[in-house]
């Protein structure tokens, strides 16, 4: 059962990628018709609207995965179906990189660093180790002549 807070969340925001006021339609009912948004957001707009009739799900459905999600791809499963999905997308050129959005702190990022990473090293898309101390080293780049100047 979603906790209230993560509910009311979930509905506000609805609400404000909808540009829609969901407060006072039953929760247990679909989605009413929302207009056809704005310009600015257009693309979440469409996939929340999309995905909402062609799933059936009622209002409390759409916020509880907005509540866990917060509108973004969400991946749920063992080590591997996370490690396989993130695979999938990394080797198809979907994504170069990942920004991560745990449920709970440090709890879930825990398990993520304890669970997957270990997945996604075994299976060679992730380093086991860095290559230099720093940002700047690890991808190669010369310290600034102004900055080589400062510290000389």
């Amino acid at each position: 059962m979603m906790h209230l807070n993560a509910f009311l969340q979930g509905i506000g925001q609805l609400s404000v990628l909808l540009d829609f006021d969901l407060t006072g339609h039953p929760v247990d009912g679909p989605l009413p018709d929302v207009g056809a948004g704005t310009e600015g957001g257009q693309s979440r707009f469409d996939m929340i609207v999309t995905m909402a009739r062609r799933e059936d799900l009622t209002i409390r459905q759409l916020a509880a995965r907005f509540a866990a999600s917060r509108g973004h791809h969400l991946v749920v499963g063992t080590p591997g179906d996370i490690a396989d999905e993130m695979q999938a997308w990394f080797e198809s050129g979907g994504a170069d990189g990942f920004n991560l959005m745990p449920l709970l702190l440090p709890e879930s990022l825990a398990d993520f660093v304890e669970l997957v990473v270990p997945e996604l090293q075994r299976r060679g898309i992730f380093r086991t180790e860095y290559t230099a101390t720093t940002l700047r080293g690890h991808y190669g780049l010369a310290r600034p002549a102004a900055v080589r100047a400062a510290l000389a």
